[in-house]
């Protein structure tokens, strides 16, 4: 991943159906910052960080359902050698990434899933 925030991407699942990638303007952001965050502490230590995000990303387009649902449809994807997950939606044609949030502050994301989602 060259760029700080993510492109909408297609995957194919299980059944064959195409699905694009969307993100929330929250997630972006959440993305952004985490990235600045880690270059700050080591260059190019961002990087690392956006492989292993656009590594996640892959593997959920790759089997959306295989993921636990943490809270009603939503589901969880971590991160691959950080302490971040990826917090998402399967639609019907597409998935929505709702937040990429660490361990430290699991709950901030919650406030992103809307009134049909909540527990």
């Amino acid at each position: 991943m060259g760029a700080c925030a993510p492109r909408a991407r297609s995957g194919v699942t299980s059944a064959g159906i195409s699905r694009a990638v969307r993100f929330l303007p929250e997630a972006r952001q959440d993305l952004i910052e985490t990235r600045q965050w880690y270059d700050l502490r080591q260059a190019g230590f961002g990087t690392v960080f956006a492989r292993a995000f656009a590594d996640a990303i892959e593997r959920m387009q790759a089997q959306p359902l295989s993921y636990p649902a943490v809270v009603g449809s939503i589901r969880r994807v971590i991160l691959q050698r950080f302490p971040y997950a990826i917090y998402f939606r399967v639609e019907t044609d597409e998935i929505v990434v709702l937040a990429v949030h660490s361990r430290q502050d699991p709950g901030r994301w919650r406030e992103r899933i809307p009134p049909t989602n909540a527990p």
